[in-house]
């Protein structure tokens, strides 16, 4: 049988790439045609269907815009990267952010991971030894970019917070590219830098990971962070959120305040730590007691949501209104 030359084999892997792309393409398309968004929040906004690309293949998205915009105003946008086995509806449902952001008048984007890139809709944040996670933290700012461009959202105030795999997701995008971003928060996630594979993702979850050494060109230059964390969370340890909190004042040379107690009616209570530098924060840790691995102070009902909960909608809004310069 004779050997194919190497143009042969070039045009063949050309050919085969551009089909499987074609295919994705395709499939996106047809689901959105067969399967419109549904609305979380109808009547106060627009739910906008959008597709960005990168070279880890494309991922849809959904923007929240808020009704009574004016012509010409630009408005601070929160990226909301959503949890395993959720999507972007779900995830709106769940936070109410919508309901946030149509009265403080802000734009809301949710990235939404793919079966394909993972089964159960994870965003990989673990996987950097293959490059996949920077490739999917490189999808998610094309997604960025692409709002910013064709919508009224104000580039210079940009915020990220994330769920489970989505608060792993945002604090690896928010080192990778701190100067993208204000403001992050971590909901029951796990820091950058315990994983690197699929293979050793489980270990970190649960707290057995080696903490990693901060760089010291890291020092001040990472996006203030607010870590939500619950006590009770089974499946990822809360040892992570007190180890968020380490890497970020380490990073940023801040020191830790007195611990506060806080509880509003009858929701659960939770013990709120500050690590500072100067007179400002460079991180905020608030651990929930009796939580387990859920949105606190979500609807009723939602998976993986916690109405009797503080209100962790309210809590990333307030944080990252301060770093907007509100």
């Amino acid at each position: 049988m004779p050997k194919r030359s190497p143009a042969s084999s070039l045009r063949k892997a050309w050919q085969q790439g551009v089909r499987t792309v074609t295919g994705q393409v395709l499939r996106a398309a047809r689901e959105t045609a067969k399967q419109p968004p549904p609305h979380p929040s109808p009547g106060l906004g627009d739910w906008i269907a959008g597709l960005a690309t990168g070279r880890a293949g494309m991922r849809r998205y959904r923007l929240f815009r808020p009704a009574g915009l004016v012509f010409g105003e630009r408005v601070p946008l929160l990226v909301m990267l959503h949890g395993c086995g959720q999507d972007a509806a779900g995830f709106a449902r769940s936070t109410r952010m919508n309901r946030l952001a149509a009265r403080e008048r802000f734009l809301v984007l949710y990235p939404e991971q793919s079966r394909l890139a993972n089964p159960q809709r994870c965003w990989n944040w673990f996987e950097t030894e293959s490059g996949h996670a920077q490739a999917e933290a490189a999808l998610i700012l094309a997604a960025i970019d692409q709002v910013c461009l064709l919508y009224p959202a104000d580039r210079d105030r940009v915020a990220i917070a994330g769920l489970s795999a989505g608060a792993g997701m945002a604090a690896l995008l928010a080192t990778l590219h701190p100067a993208r971003f204000k403001a992050v928060a971590m909901h029951s996630g796990v820091p950058p830098g315990l994983a690197s594979s699929a293979t050793n993702a489980l270990r970190a979850m649960r707290g057995r990971s080696i903490a990693p050494e901060i760089a010291a060109q890291g020092a001040g230059v990472w996006p203030p962070l607010l870590v939500i964390h619950g006590s009770k969370d089974r499946v990822v340890a809360s040892s992570n959120a007190f180890e968020a909190a380490r890497q970020w004042s380490e990073a940023a040379g801040a020191t830790a305040t007195r611990s506060r107690s806080v509880q509003r009616g009858r929701r659960l209570p939770m013990r709120v730590v500050e690590f500072k530098r100067g007179r400002s924060a460079a991180v905020t840790l608030a651990e929930i007691d009796g939580l387990g691995h859920a949105w606190s102070g979500g609807a009723a009902k939602e998976p993986f949501s916690e109405p009797g909960g503080p209100d962790a909608t309210a809590m990333i809004w307030r944080f990252v209104a301060k770093r907007f310069g509100r």
